[in-house]
């Protein structure tokens, strides 16, 4: 089992910025790929962006790029988003998630075996 609970959501101007953390306790931290994904009123959860156990790998979603950087800690066991240029569209409800083990990577929700509760991100215009 892994435990994962997310923290620094809150509401924001547009260009704004946020970093959400994501900390992790249970099993080794370090043997899992991390993503984050999101949720907003209405619509799908979607990937976000993802990285490698290593945190030598990250992916991002076409909607990020250039705007949100994944990160690791591994000592800390926790995982990292930075958000710059925060817009209006990204105010949903942040999730990390682990990969199942063994896994390299996927923007898939289902694949991913353990979830943090969520963390409210609001972008005002």
């Amino acid at each position: 089992q892994v435990q994962l609970v997310e923290s620094g959501g809150g509401l924001v101007q547009a260009g704004g910025s946020l970093r959400l953390s994501c900390a992790a306790s249970g099993r080794t931290f370090s043997n899992f790929v991390m993503g984050w994904f999101r949720q907003a009123p209405g619509k799908a959860r979607e990937f976000v962006t993802s990285i490698s156990s290593s945190g030598l790998n990250t992916h991002y979603a076409d909607s990020v790029k250039g705007r949100f950087t994944i990160s690791r800690d591994n000592a800390k066991n926790t995982v990292y988003l930075q958000m710059n240029s925060l817009k209006p569209e990204d105010t949903a409800v942040y999730y990390c998630a682990a990969l199942k083990y063994g896994s390299t990577w996927s923007p898939q929700d289902s694949d991913y075996s353990y979830w943090g509760q969520g963390t409210q991100v609001t972008v005002s215009s």
